[in-house]
């Protein structure tokens, strides 16, 4: 059985669904997958980049997918891979790439599977292209990260594609951070950015509260665009070392920093299911998160296994000083929000009900052969639309 996905990296991308995938690979590869991985690679060589390089260590086969002026250019050459090795099952993570080849894929009888990994624009379009559009372009799967995006897409009528809810899954360190009683250390990990991070805010936000607390420090874990407006803030807010950047951490290693943690916190406008926070609470770190629509309610009860807050400011802050004058709360809620996640949100019950939906549908596929020589008439049918395309283009030009 083969499995092909497609997916995005750069060098500096340690994002969620890469995450995910990391973390996957190895147990299909112990269940006998032959796994694919296509990357579209961003600013730098293949090998700098991180999920790149790990699943390539794990020696699972991966290609980058080249540079190319057109979309048709990419998606014909990724279909033409995939005819020479035609997987069992197509899936695609997190590249636009892999969509619009997923419509060739499936009319070779593959089957196809989108993932919805955040509440955000760009999966409100796939969804509404690849899922509520014409039934020739839909995919046969779609997997949802979190109860919310599962209930808007499964009750969406008259859509052919099957719905799943599959959220991820993490490792669980066997011993939880240790909760200290005299200082609270408070840490972000994410990407620096300020749309839908909001990581100026929270900047800001983790600034106040080392003022206002004694017994209190943060870190702020991660990389992106934003990191020298970070940077400066930092240095403007004037806390010193209380407030630091810690730099980019691979995902393999986060948890060992975690754990010298007592609270993550996470104050994002939106999300789908915060691998961090899943790992943070694996950590058994006490959440303190922004209430939003999708994927931290799932995982937080207020007061049990996390807190929700409604703003970045004043709630926020008296939210982190109950924390800090309760020591039998911190023990409790650490307790609780470890325990929460190890039930249901493990990497070895994320990877069994993987495992089951590949398995599922590779038992829907046609032969290899049959697949290839698909594959192949789709090759010829997306030449014919780059010419006519170009032609086009040529013409409009003069």
């Amino acid at each position: 059985m083969r499995v092909s996905f497609t997916t995005f990296d750069a060098p500096d991308f340690v994002g969620g669904p890469n995450s995910w995938l990391r973390r996957l690979v190895p147990f299909l590869q112990q269940a006998g997958w032959l796994v694919d991985v296509f990357f579209v690679i961003e600013r730098g060589p293949p090998e700098a980049c991180p999920c790149y390089r790990a699943l390539t260590e794990l020696g699972v086969r991966c290609t980058a997918i080249p540079s190319s002026a057109t979309a048709f250019a990419q998606v014909r050459w990724l279909v033409q891979e995939l005819a020479e090795a035609p997987p069992s099952v197509f899936v695609v993570n997190l590249s636009g790439v892999g969509y619009l080849a997923s419509r060739w894929v499936a009319r070779a009888g593959i089957p196809t599977i989108g993932i919805m990994h955040s509440d955000d624009p760009f999966y409100d379009k796939i969804f509404a292209d690849f899922v509520a559009g014409p039934a020739g372009n839909c995919l046969s799967d779609l997997v949802c990260v979190s109860e919310f995006l599962y209930q808007a897409a499964a009750s969406t009528p008259d859509i052919v594609t099957t719905i799943h809810m599959i959220p991820y899954g993490v490792p669980i360190p066997p011993q939880p951070a240790t909760v200290s009683t005299k200082s609270l250390r408070l840490i972000y990990v994410g990407r620096l950015v300020e749309e839908q991070k909001q990581i100026m805010s929270v900047t800001r936000a983790l600034c106040r509260v080392v003022r206002e607390l004694e017994g209190t420090d943060a870190v702020i874990y991660g990389n992106g665009p934003d990191r020298e407006r970070v940077k400066r803030c930092l240095e403007q807010e004037s806390v010193g070392e209380r407030v630091r950047l810690g730099g980019q951490i691979d995902n393999a290693d986060i948890q060992r920093v975690m754990l010298d943690a007592s609270v993550l916190v996470l104050l994002s406008d939106y999300e789908g299911l915060p691998i961090a926070l899943l790992e943070g609470m694996a950590c058994g770190l006490i959440p303190v998160c922004l209430r939003i629509r999708s994927g931290v309610g799932q995982l937080i009860e207020q007061g049990k296994t996390g807190f929700l807050v409604e703003d970045r400011g004043d709630q926020f802050v008296a939210t982190i000083r109950a924390i800090a004058a309760n020591a039998e709360l911190r023990s409790r809620v650490s307790r609780a929000a470890r325990e929460r996640i190890v039930a249901e949100y493990s990497s070895e019950v994320n990877a069994s009900r993987w495992t089951a939906l590949l398995r599922d549908r590779s038992g829907q596929s046609p032969q290899p052969e049959t697949s290839k020589r698909a594959l192949l008439r789709g090759i010829r049918s997306l030449e014919f639309l780059d010419r006519t395309v170009s032609q086009s283009n040529a013409k409009g030009e003069r």
